[in-house]
């Protein structure tokens, strides 16, 4: 599905309701889904963020099968709307299932607004009992004029939700990743609130801000990251992705020479620490829902001209 409005065009996918492409002003900046390096451009990570330990979770003493990311990134959608409020899919198979044992209700929205895609997902609790879930954003960014040849490939810059250079935050790091779950560091490590991106930035796996932190910023000694600006190799701002929902964000690319994208993430879940084993209501940055309830999810994309 193509949707156009002003400068910016978008494709959308019914396999994930997965965007495939941001092109702005002729430019494009989503990632082209290339195996090579990572065969995905922008997935939907639900009903779970990241790894669960041993694939596997826990609902009320049953233990079900479920793989990294979730199953809403591998899955049908249908499209349900499209107009001045941009273009809308929803879940087909919402029914209780194999590896989740709840009936649900997924939609994902598109909207763009001049030089900004705003991104909104619903999820709406269809059963009897309280829902438990994780979302997240996956989107794979094209570096601006990427040269492998370059130490330096670009900046990534954390900001709070004021969107400005006096409100930098240097986020810590709490944990690493061993076979996609979360290992506790001995000692935390801040990330500097510009950090550069070099071939070496990802050699063991995605960077994990988990927020609600005690972290090192430059204005306060308590801020949560909301805003992730990718620039240049001169430092110069190219796109922002801003989240006031999150509770986590991570920053990630494959290992691979002369990968050309980088993925800022915003999440509201993160993978399952090493060893695991408690109900889905004791994982890490969970959510719940009641009975006909709502859980919503919005985050942003800014073209910076």
């Amino acid at each position: 599905m193509v949707y156009s409005k002003d400068d910016m065009s978008i494709v959308v996918s019914e396999y994930g309701a997965e965007l495939t492409s941001l092109v702005y002003a002729g430019q494009e900046y989503l990632w082209n889904g290339d195996a090579a390096y990572w065969n995905r451009h922008s997935p939907v990570l639900f009903p779970v963020v990241g790894k669960p330990f041993n694939n596997e979770i826990r609902v009320g003493g049953k233990v079900y099968p479920m793989k990294q990311h979730g199953f809403a990134r591998d899955s049908e959608f249908e499209q349900v709307d499209s107009g001045q409020d941009g273009i809308s899919f929803r879940m087909k198979d919402t029914n209780r299932r194999e590896e989740y044992p709840y009936r649900f209700g997924l939609y994902v929205n598109y909207l763009i607004l001049g030089n900004r895609l705003v991104v909104s997902w619903n999820v709406e609790n269809l059963d009897c009992c309280e829902m438990y879930y994780q979302i997240g954003a996956h989107p794979a960014f094209l570096m601006p004029d990427y040269n492998f040849k370059d130490e330096v490939h670009g900046y990534i810059r954390f900001c709070d939700n004021y969107r400005n250079d006096n409100h930098l935050v240097c986020p810590v790091v709490k944990s690493v990743l061993e076979d996609g779950n979360r290992v506790p560091l001995q000692i935390a490590k801040n990330l500097p609130h510009t950090m550069p991106i070099t071939d070496e930035t990802f050699a063991h796996d995605a960077l994990m801000i988990e927020n609600g932190q005690e972290a090192d910023n430059v204005v306060s000694n308590k801020q949560d990251v909301s805003t992730v600006t990718l620039c240049d190799k001169k430092g110069m701002p190219w796109l922002t992705v801003d989240c006031y929902d999150a509770d986590a964000y991570g920053i990630w690319a494959p290992n691979k020479p002369g990968c050309p994208f980088v993925c800022i993430e915003p999440w509201q879940g993160i993978c399952d620490k090493k060893g695991f084993t408690g109900d889905i209501s004791q994982r890490d940055i969970i959510r719940c829902i009641s009975p006909g309830d709502h859980g919503h999810f919005v985050y942003t994309i800014t073209i910076e001209k």
